[in-house]
């Protein structure tokens, strides 16, 4: 049986099938995500719950621990961690590599329903969960600073303009304010002066809810018009709270000011981040973003930072932006520096196969399986939604040695025949039925030494299986090349016996 007959005969559909694998292989290489390593999913769930006011002891007990409880009865639960803050408590749960993540966020869920009942009645929202990918950092970092401006201010910027917008690009999963410093009224009461006057804490917080309203109360209905009426009482400011009516003692009101001290501040003052740059070091405010999985790096940090200058303009004259950190810049070195090494590696084995072939015909053959065997493998990757990250790019550089193999037997074979009298068609057509077998079993073994590559468990076979399948799939191309394309362009182009040999 020769499998390479019926591509000899029909050199114009056997010149189509290669181009339809070189224009598919195009088209994938141009949508190909470009990152440092393999997009590697850990099943991991960040369950946050929040109580204003309470400590990390009362948080651990009546918060962490009702929620940990019921979180341990969900299967697949590998370990579970918390950590407990001032008013705030992160469970992270991390679950089996074969367990589903929707799945598992179903069952997180319920979880939380269940232990609902069993939480503390102040809090303002329930427990929340979010879906986490522990490998995917940040790829870019945005510092904004300024010199005159308070920093609840540029918080303001951060959140309601600028995160927002950069939210909406393709590509970003989520943009986080570090070092947030939302703005708040504190209100620090003095003991003595409490006590003096025989107030409680309890009347203080319940003068501060009763004097900061903002809600609807209904509408006046005319005969001609409809006036919609608001109690727009809301405080903004530490100067609006100083008058605050507290209680009556001896027919005098007590305002706030006179129990303690009332500043203009921010919710958490106990976390910051800072920007240096050239011997100027500031506070700031600091967005972290993150990409979605299977996206190209390069190309959402070069979405962001286009929309930089025009941040620029929006913003005052007194706010900076400058990127603190930009993962693509790594990212883009190291690509380059794998793409030289393949055009490098390309043109060593083409230099190798000419110097020992001696003629140019007879080096352009076989050297033809190493782009269509490459090209060809965009496509397989564009379809399992790989990326060309340093392993994958490692495997089409290790592949190169390997994939002109079969092209070069098949070639060698062929000549062979040539070199006996018979013609380039008649040698072609002898030398592939000899030799077709042989380069299948050849390509078959040769991809079945990275098949047990795809069997690793954990973390470390999750990251080389893309490894092994890129390379497998090039090999096998490579094998499917060389019974297609190879002997089909030895009947054209090699020069019969008559003719002068070939070497």
């Amino acid at each position: 049986m020769n499998i390479s007959q019926t591509f000899i005969e029909r050199p114009i559909a056997t010149s189509l099938l290669m181009a339809a694998i070189a224009l598919f292989g195009g088209v994938a290489y141009r949508q190909l995500g470009v990152s440092d390593l393999p997009n590697v999913d850990f099943p991991t769930l960040l369950v946050t719950a929040a109580l204003p006011g309470a400590s990390p002891e009362t948080m651990a007990a009546a918060v962490a621990t009702p929620l940990e409880n019921q979180f341990s009865t969900i299967a697949g639960l590998n370990s579970m961690s918390s950590s407990n803050s001032l008013g705030n408590t992160q469970i992270t749960l991390e679950f089996d590599l074969a367990r589903k993540l929707d799945g598992a966020a179903v069952d997180v869920q319920a979880a939380i329903t269940q232990a609902s009942r069993l939480l503390p009645q102040g809090m303002p929202t329930p427990p929340t969960f979010t879906k986490v990918n522990p490998a995917d950092q940040p790829i870019l970092y945005i510092a904004l600073t300024s010199p005159t401006l308070p920093l609840w201010t540029l918080d303001e910027y951060a959140e309601t303009r600028i995160a927002q917008r950069i939210s909406m690009i393709s590509g970003v999963a989520q943009v986080q304010v570090l070092g947030a410093q939302k703005y708040a009224v504190h209100v620090q009461m003095d003991p003595h002066a409490l006590a003096s006057r025989q107030i409680g804490i309890n009347e203080i917080e319940t003068a501060l809810k009763n004097w900061n309203v903002n809600l609807p109360t209904g509408a006046i209905v005319g005969p001609q018009r409809a006036f919609t009426l608001q109690a727009s009482g809301q405080l903004l400011s530490a100067d609006q709270y100083k008058p605050v009516v507290v209680a009556y003692r001896n027919g005098s009101p007590v305002r706030l000011d006179e129990l303690g001290t009332i500043i203009d501040s921010v919710e958490d003052d106990k976390t910051a981040s800072w920007f240096y740059k050239d011997k100027f070091n500031s506070r700031a405010i600091v967005l972290a973003i993150q990409r979605q999985p299977g996206t190209n790096t390069i190309a959402v940090t070069d979405g962001v930072k286009n929309l930089i200058p025009l941040f620029r303009t929006e913003l005052p004259p007194s706010v900076h932006m400058d990127i603190l950190y930009d993962r693509s810049d790594t990212i883009r070195e190291s690509y380059t520096d794998v793409k030289f090494t393949m055009l490098l590696t390309l043109a060593l084995v083409v230099m190798v196969i000419f110097v020992f072939l001696r003629n140019l015909s007879a080096t352009i053959i076989p050297s033809l399986a190493l782009p269509f065997s490459i090209i060809g493998t965009f496509a397989v990757m564009y379809l399992l939604d790989y990326s060309l990250d340093n392993l994958s790019m490692m495997a089409l550089i290790l592949s190169i040695g390997f994939v002109v193999d079969d092209a070069i037997v098949m070639l060698e074979n062929i000549v062979r025949h040539i070199e006996m009298g018979e013609a380039p068609l008649m040698a072609s057509l002898k030398g592939s039925a000899e030799i077709g077998s042989t380069i299948v079993s050849m390509t078959l073994s040769l991809a079945a030494v990275f098949i047990p590559v795809l069997f690793l468990g954990g973390v470390l076979g999750r990251l080389f299986k893309e490894f092994a399948v890129t390379i497998t799939v090039a090999i096998l191309i490579s094998g499917v090349v060389s019974v297609t394309l190879t002997p089909m362009l030895c009947s054209r182009f090699l020069k019969g016996h008559h003719e002068g040999l070939l070497f």
